[in-house]
């Protein structure tokens, strides 16, 4: 809140020295503080915009960091390709916003792609931001694993949680848990494929599973996989009390095959459009390198997360 408040105070001194310069270019004939009032009046209105994007951010969690999980959908080799893509995207995305990205867990596909992957996106606003990306995301594409070249349509879904602080009063029964051992796979090194490091925890109550193999050590891995559980749970309960107080909007909130949020179509023509505001680009290269502003602006306006 407090940096808020400063970035508000920066915008009112910015306001009062661009009315007294805007007063002096209308007395005097100075080209170059012309040039001067127009940069100022150009930073003006990006702060502007960025205080007001941070209005539309106002849940309790919005602040926080995001735990966000990518699945790969039914189609084999092509989804789980679009769902590396996807990852790609939101890594090219938290870089782009000085967001730290950190793996928690990996799961390749056979072939190409991955079948799953879990990151947390750590900065300010990451959440507030991220919430927006829940959903079923499908692409249109000329297959580069069909010999044919022909069309395919592939999902890919989206889930994004907030970080739960520890000091959030989420009680989990170790009597709840069933806790699986594995050797990971994957990249890692020697150690990480010839130990059963691995921790898959079933929470036996609400049916939950979660997993981690990121990690060298059973312990550490244990603590990730924990950490995912208590962001699930939290979720679980946020939306629960949600659906008692208003089920159209839990209804919102669903998430099924077939009911895509947002279309990027790369052949025969290249668009990403969002389902839920209409919003679309038409440089689809662009979107799929991280330029999602436009499309996450556009869904806090419309608050259609």
């Amino acid at each position: 809140m407090g940096a808020i408040l400063e970035e508000w105070r920066t915008l009112e001194r910015e306001l009062e020295e661009l009315e007294t310069g805007a007063a002096l270019c209308e007395e005097e004939d100075d080209p170059d503080l012309q040039r001067e009032m127009a940069t100022l009046s150009g930073q003006v209105d990006k702060r502007l915009g960025s205080l007001e994007l941070k209005n539309l951010l106002g849940g309790e969690n919005d602040p926080g960091d995001a735990i966000v999980m990518v699945h790969s959908g039914a189609g084999g080799t092509e989804s789980a390709d679009w769902a590396a893509m996807l990852y790609r995207m939101y890594q090219r995305w938290a870089e782009n916003h000085d967001y730290q990205l950190t793996l928690l867990d990996f799961q390749p596909a056979e072939e190409a792609g991955l079948k799953s992957v879990t990151f947390q996106v750590s900065g300010d606003y990451a959440y507030g931001n991220l919430k927006v990306e829940n959903g079923v995301h499908r692409l249109v594409r000329i297959s580069p694993f069909d010999s044919a070249k022909r069309r395919h349509t592939s999902f890919a879904s989206v889930f994004v949680y907030p970080d739960v602080e520890e000091t959030i009063d989420i009680e989990v029964n170790e009597a709840d848990l069933k806790v699986d051992t594995f050797r990971a796979s994957g990249a890692g090194g020697q150690h990480v494929n010839t130990t059963d490091s691995a921790i898959r925890i079933t929470h036996l109550p609400s049916g939950i599973v979660v997993s981690c193999q990121n990690e060298r050590s059973q312990h550490k891995n244990r603590a990730v996989a924990m950490k995912i559980l208590r962001a699930k749970l939290y979720e679980r309960e946020r939306l629960e009390r949600e659906a008692e107080r208003d089920k159209v909007n839990a209804q919102k909130k669903d998430i099924a095959w077939g009911s895509q949020i947002r279309s990027y179509v790369l052949h025969p023509y290249q668009l990403v459009k969002d389902h839920r505001t209409d919003h679309e680009m038409g440089n689809a290269q662009a979107v799929l390198d991280g330029e999602l502003d436009g499309f996450i602006e556009a869904a806090l306006l419309k608050k259609v997360w």
